[in-house]
Order: C-alpha cells, then structure tokens, then sequence
C-alpha cells in the first residue's frame, strides 16, 4: 500500500511561512553547508504530489518560475481556479478523501503532501497521513503561519527516526 506522508518545514515553534508567506528563513545553520538531508532520499520515493493552489502558485511564480522542480512526478493541486498549469500538473476540485483514494488504488511510490498548512489540515483532520516528517528548522519565527490548526482531540504518534545536519532535525513519526 502508498503511503501519504506530510513531508515540510517548520520553525521550533511550528510555523511553515512568515506572515506574507515567504520562506527565505528557511535553512539550516550554515549557509555554506547543504541542507537537503533526508530531502533527496525521501523525493526519489515519490511518486505523486499534492499541493494547494497558493504553494503552486508560489512556487511558479516567485520561487521556481519556468523551472518546475517536480518533473519526475504527478503533482495534483487542489483547487476550484481555472488556471494555466504546467507539464506533468493536474487541477483537481475532488475531496483529499476521493483524491487519496484514486491514487492509492494505482501503483507507485509515496504521495507526498507538500502543502501549504490549509492542505495540510485537510488531510490531517480525514486522518489521511501516514507518516509524519517534519523538518525542524533551527528558528523560532514568533508569527506566520502554523501547520497544524486547533484539533477537537489530540493525534498521538509514535516516533519512527530522527536525523540531525547543520542545526536541522528530522522527526519521522506514524499515527498510532
């Protein structure tokens, strides 16, 4: 069976963006070392991408314009626009729970949920995520935009790994 995982960024204290959504915080100690880590391991076993339309919409045009970054990849961006879209890139208005579905009953690797945080939540309160991997940004951001909403109950995980590099800690964790 595919796995969802919510693989993203966070501040220690649980913010994906700064206010206006940028992301230029984003890094691990030293500027000098790489931060990818676990980022190339992790992306080699995906298969299938599922975004909100406000990170597509970043990524096309602020961080990445003409240079779309998942061309190995499906990417499904959730949405009710109408908008041109890239190669390889499929807008969809069906539920996290329809979409999930689908997707698992085809062959491939992981699905990973990409974001932004409502995207998130989404799938979090269908109990839709497998794994969790979180990577703790060395930052604490004060303000911004969390990933995870006030919960009716709490979600306990159970711990799968951790991994640390320039300041930067991966917690891999499953729903028990």
């Amino acid at each position: 069976m595919r796995d969802v995982v919510l693989f993203i960024a966070v501040s220690l204290d649980g913010y994906i963006a700064s206010p206006d959504g940028g992301i230029d915080w984003l890094g691990g100690e030293s500027a000098e070392a790489s931060d990818s880590g676990s980022y190339e391991r992790f992306i080699a076993g995906v298969s299938d991408i599922v975004m909100g339309y406000t990170t597509y919409h970043q990524l096309t045009t602020e961080l990445l314009p003409g240079a779309w970054p998942y061309d190995k990849q499906t990417t499904y961006v959730l949405t009710h626009r109408k908008a041109e879209q890239e190669s390889g890139v499929v807008l969809t208005s069906e539920s996290p729970a329809a979409l999930i579905a689908r997707l698992k009953s085809q062959p491939g690797g992981e699905i990973w949920i990409c974001g932004g945080a409502s995207v998130a939540n989404q799938f979090l309160r269908a109990g839709l995520i497998d794994r969790f991997h979180l990577n703790v940004m060395p930052t604490i951001r004060g303000a911004g935009i969390r990933l995870f909403d006030t919960l009716e109950q709490p979600i306990p995980l159970t711990l799968l790994s951790t991994e640390r590099y320039n300041g930067i800690v991966d917690l891999v964790y499953a729903p028990r």
